[in-house]
């Protein structure tokens, strides 16, 4: 059995965590407890625990979380801008789940602590935020926009029909938050060959896009035995999503038209 271990000095240091009460008279009290990294200190990462009042607090967990930066600890880091479940920013790992801040209601993790985590198996900068560096280089590898030799008509768009833009429809909804290839055993294990199942959910989305002309090209770049087959149908991904995507199905899906090409 294969045996993996964190590296030197990732794991929290239980003990070194600060605890921030809840003010004199706070009505309903839950505690955070939040992952605190800064690797400008050169300590090693802690859990800080935060009693907030949730009847002066908005009811998502990225309301607690602004709220606790705002009036209890202004040095803690967190993604966050559309507060609307667009923009992926707010990605973290959430009681177990990732998931976004913005559309996780605090009335949905039971009445216990909320424990708040940055996206698993990702390079942390600093708090909730990690390095999506290589995240977005493998995005860019699929190539996400339309490759046509053929010119455009000069007075309109390039149409396609209903049922053709159908295809595309909910794979263009992906927000790049990462939720999906976080919580994808194979891109933790080969993350750095296996593009993950949001870059593959966005070479689907362009490889039946009816109006794109490079599908050809576009397969022959995925028959790699990791960029693509490193996909075992676990199935985190779909599960995981918070657009209610199915990577795994778009994933299965260029499988079976490179079979059906070499037949």
């Amino acid at each position: 059995m294969a045996e993996f271990r964190l590296p030197p000095g990732s794991a929290p240091d239980r003990k070194a965590g600060k605890h921030h009460a809840a003010p004199a008279g706070a009505k309903r009290v839950r505690t955070f407890r939040i992952y605190r990294f800064d690797p400008a200190t050169g300590a090693r990462p802690r859990i800080d625990s935060y009693e907030v009042d949730m009847a002066s607090c908005g009811p998502m967990v990225l309301d607690a979380l602004l709220k606790i930066k705002n009036e209890v600890d202004s040095t803690l880091s967190l993604r966050r801008s559309c507060r609307e479940g667009i923009c992926g920013s707010c990605a973290m790992n959430i009681n177990g789940v990732n998931t976004l801040a913005c559309t996780r209601s605090c009335g949905e993790l039971g009445s216990g602590d909320v424990h708040v985590y940055p996206l698993p198996h990702m390079p942390v900068v600093k708090d909730l935020v990690t390095d999506l560096t290589q995240f977005y280089a493998q995005y860019a590898a699929v190539k996400p926009w339309l490759q046509a030799t053929t010119p455009a008509s000069p007075d309109r768009e390039r149409l396609q029909s209903k049922q053709d833009q159908e295809k595309i429809d909910r794979p263009s909804a992906c927000i790049l938050c990462a939720c999906c290839s976080t919580s994808c055993p194979s891109y933790w294990w080969n993350g750095d060959r296996y593009l993950g199942p949001a870059a593959l959910l966005a070479a689907y989305r362009w490889i039946v896009d009816s109006r794109d002309e490079a599908t050809g090209e576009r397969l022959d770049a995925l028959k790699d035995p990791f960029r693509l087959y490193r996909c075992h149908t676990i199935m985190n991904c779909t599960e995981a999503c918070p657009k209610d995507l199915n990577p795994a199905r778009a994933i299965a899906d260029i499988k079976r038209m490179m079979l059906e090409r070499e037949q």
